[in-house]
């Protein structure tokens, strides 16, 4: 998919070309934006596929961002470029709905691997297949077709992440997952640093889902080992 659009979205001008430069190398096509705004314009306007997101700009930071294309459920992947480099700043992206997170200075060539890496699985999500199975248990609904998520008919509005990780626990009831497996199957990706990525999208999954004031709790932690669906 290597003609796929990608937007570089960088306030650092000399970053954003050096980016675009790599990028267009390897047959993608990159449009480049210098304020958080023109970023959100830029997707409302024409076809992106993927998205390189600096945190720290002019207008709309990087979060905020990231809040408005999945609020108007954009689905490419997102992946953050930023110096912040504290291990809150990469779980506040990843939670709000980023995909992939690299810190400044960078390896361009690893930003290259990455974006194949997110473009492969984007596209391999978007190859038509049989419809799966929609999942019930309790007053919980997951259409993973329509990748939508109710509660007792309420839509709940979760992050990709999010869906991905309640419909692989719901997919397997009973079965515990660990933190790292948790995070291989739903980032395919190597596990690094700690749990606590999958612990707060978890935490924030549970309250979502309305967890704190049901007695019906459909994630159990497993202490010591991981978490389970309870179907």
């Amino acid at each position: 998919m290597k003609s796929a659009t990608i937007l570089i979205a960088d306030d650092e001008r000399e970053i954003a070309d050096l980016v675009a430069l790599h990028l267009q190398k390897e047959g993608y096509r990159t449009l480049t934006a210098a304020d958080g705004r023109e970023a959100v314009r830029l997707v409302q306007s024409q076809p992106v596929d993927l998205i390189i997101l600096d945190i720290m700009m002019p207008e709309l930071d990087g979060y905020e961002v990231t809040r408005q294309i999945r609020g108007e459920q954009h689905r490419m992947p997102i992946i953050f470029l930023s110096a912040k480099t504290s291990d809150l700043d990469k779980i506040t992206g990843l939670v709000i709905g980023a995909d992939d997170y690299m810190t400044k200075p960078f390896n361009p060539m690893e930003l290259v691997a990455r974006v194949n890496a997110q473009m492969r699985r984007s596209t391999q999500l978007n190859v038509p297949e049989k419809r799966s199975a929609v999942l019930e248990a309790g007053g919980l609904t997951i259409d993973p077709e329509q990748r939508e998520v109710t509660v007792y008919g309420r839509v709940v509005e979760l992050t990709p992440k999010e869906f991905d990780i309640l419909h692989l626990l719901a997919g397997h009831p009973k079965k515990v997952f660990s933190a790292e497996n948790i995070f291989r199957h739903v980032w395919e990706d190597d596990y690094y640093e700690s749990g606590n990525t999958v612990m707060v999208h978890i935490r924030t999954l549970r309250r979502k889902l309305g967890e704190d004031d049901d007695k019906n709790k459909w994630i159990k932690t497993v202490w010591g080992v991981g978490y389970a669906f309870n179907g």
